[in-house]
């Protein structure tokens, strides 16, 4: 019972706890978790360090002798004995311990092959941005890319739902997080690929109570990826993130079609490109849901562009289905077409308001069957 209650101090759903060996307090959390029985430790910094010193030395291959004279370079350097050296960073729902590098050096080793695509001082300016991703079915590629690539400093993920078993045709994870938050799942994924990023979420979705807070909270984010399936949010998180001056990107999973919105460059464009403008004032758009939902969905998504598929299927809800058809391979493109077309912005590279597609069935000519 006594184990059980020290191990309970350091639960946490999501969050990683980050040791340093050289702070007493850290370590006598260490001695109470190894005091549980219960928690597995994996030290692989040494591994790590050796490829830090590769790295840092690319233009021949080092001598296991002289890899060993640079590693006691580096723990000379660094001040301490080398099991002072590197975190321990405690994943409470695996119930594992890992040793990884510093955070300075630990991001540069992490993101050495991004280079030359993105260049030192462009990956310095990622990690300032703040992103966020509502909706987590689709936005669920997004946010691993983003995360993947390190293109931000701050991540908000927003969604209420949790993992159902036929999420999983297009949501990668595991059967064991069947029943838990959508957003708890992404936010451990992330902190499994990398514990120094700061990813802020809100489990309960975006609503109109929070959604400002959710933009703008210390100051506005700089990009929007907007991916649920709440029409009302879709249209509500489109008034409010163009009077903040933020843009919008989305992602359809259909015909690879990328929407984007440069309300930062373009504070009076309509939402939706001006899709709906036939129904009205944007501010009345709400109050037309509940009588004309379906109406102003097709309208914004362009019915007859979808894929003959996808038509069909909008026929079938309510009948013989009771959501719309997203296939993984549509999902993970539409998640690296995010990324990429976010990361472009964010550096300030030319990406202008509008909607394309990247078909890849239109690519070789395909007719659909």
């Amino acid at each position: 019972m006594e184990n059980s209650n020290k191990k309970s101090e350091f639960m946490h759903p999501y969050k990683p706890l980050i040791f340093s060996p050289y702070v007493q307090e850290d370590m006598n959390t260490m001695g109470k978790l190894k005091d549980t029985g219960k928690v597995l430790f994996f030290d692989t910094f040494e591994l790590q360090l050796t490829e830090l010193i590769k790295m840092e030395n690319p233009k021949r291959k080092l001598s296991l002798e002289e890899l060993s004279e640079k590693k006691a370079d580096y723990y000379t350097a660094s001040e301490k004995n080398a099991s002072e050296n590197g975190n321990w960073v405690y994943y409470p729902w695996r119930n594992t311990v890992v040793r990884i590098l510093e955070e300075k050096d630990f991001i540069r080793l992490r993101t050495v092959r991004n280079k030359y695509k993105i260049n030192g001082k462009e990956q310095e300016q990622l990690q300032q941005q703040v992103i966020g991703v509502i909706g987590l079915s689709v936005g669920q590629s997004v946010a691993l890319s983003l995360a993947m690539e390190r293109c931000f400093g701050e991540l908000r993920i927003a969604d209420f739902d949790t993992l159902d078993l036929s999420n999983m045709n297009r949501i990668r994870t595991g059967l064991f997080n069947l029943g838990l938050k959508k957003t708890w799942i992404v936010a451990r994924e992330i902190a499994e690929i990398d514990p120094y990023l700061k990813v802020t979420l809100y489990d309960e979705g975006t609503t109109e109570a929070n959604i400002d807070d959710f933009l703008t909270k210390g100051g506005k984010m700089d990009l929007l990826i907007e991916e649920c399936d709440s029409l009302p949010i879709k249209i509500l998180s489109r008034i409010k993130a163009r009077s903040s001056g933020i843009p919008v990107m989305m992602d359809t999973s259909d015909r690879g079609m990328m929407d984007i919105e440069r309300f930062d460059l373009e504070p009076e464009r309509p939402i939706f490109h001006g899709l709906l403008s036939d129904y009205g004032e944007e501010r009345e758009l709400l109050k037309m849901l509940p009588e004309k939902g379906r109406e102003i969905m097709i309208s914004l998504l362009e019915f007859e562009k979808l894929s003959d598929r996808v038509k069909y299927s909008f026929g079938e809800l309510g009948k013989t289905i009771t959501s719309w058809p997203q296939l993984a391979s549509s999902v993970l493109l539409g998640g690296a077409a995010c990324c990429h077309y976010a990361r472009m912005l964010l550096l300030g590279q030319e990406v202008k308001s509008g909607r394309f597609y990247v078909d890849l069935d239109k690519i070789l000519n395909l007719n659909e069957s």
